[in-house]
C-alpha cells in the first residue's frame, strides 16, 4: 500500500474549521489516488483560505480578480512529478480552498460541508493529477464522472435532487 502524505494548514481566521475536515480532506486525497492507481508515495499540500485570500491567488495565476472556491497547482506535468529525496514521495502539487465559499457553496446546492469540501479536495486532486475541465466537452465529462465515482467511495455521493425551491 502506498503511503501519502497531506499536509494541511489552516491560513485563515474568519471560520473555525470544523471537526473532521482534516481527516475528511486525507480520506479524499487518498481516495483520488487510489482510483488512479498512483504508482508511488505521495506528497500534497492542501491549505484553507479567506475570500480575500484566494482572490488574490485567482488574480495573480489566473488573471480573475474574483474570489474562487479551490485553486490547484500542480507540480507534475503528463504524469512526470519530483521526487523528494528525503521521503522517496513524489510530490505533486497545492490545493488551496476558500472556507468561506464552501460553507457559501454548501448552502446553495443543499448538501452538507462535508460533501462540498470532499467534492473541492477530489477536484483539485484531479487537476494535480493532469484531468483538466476548462475547455469543456469529453475532457470535462471524464472528470466530472471520476469525481463522483470518488466520491461515491467515500460515501458521499451527489444527492438527486440539486433543484434549489424559489
Amino acid at each position: 500500500m502506498n503511503k501519502t502524505k497531506v499536509y494541511i494548514s489552516n491560513r485563515q481566521k474568519d471560520i473555525k474549521i470544523p471537526t473532521g475536515v482534516r481527516l475528511l480532506v486525507r480520506r479524499c486525497c487518498n481516495a483520488a489516488l487510489l482510483s488512479e492507481k498512483f504508482p508511488g508515495d505521495a506528497e500534497v499540500s492542501v491549505s484553507f483560505l479567506n475570500n480575500e485570500q484566494i482572490r488574490q491567488l485567482n488574480a495573480e495565476y489566473r488573471g480573475k480578480d474574483a474570489p474562487t472556491d479551490v485553486l490547484s497547482f500542480p507540480l507534475g506535468e503528463n504524469g512526470v512529478y519530483d521526487k523528494n529525496e528525503e521521503t522517496g514521495a513524489y510530490t505533486l502539487g497545492d490545493i488551496v480552498i476558500s472556507i468561506p465559499k464552501a460553507f457559501e457553496q454548501a448552502e446553495l446546492y443543499g448538501h452538507s460541508l462535508n460533501r462540498e469540501i470532499g467534492f473541492l479536495t477530489v477536484h483539485s486532486m484531479l487537476h494535480l493529477l493532469g484531468y483538466d475541465h476548462e475547455q469543456g466537452g469529453l475532457e470535462a465529462l471524464r472528470m466530472r464522472e471520476k469525481e463522483e465515482e470518488i466520491m461515491k467511495s467515500l460515501g458521499l455521493e451527489r444527492d438527486a435532487s440539486y433543484v434549489m425551491e424559489k
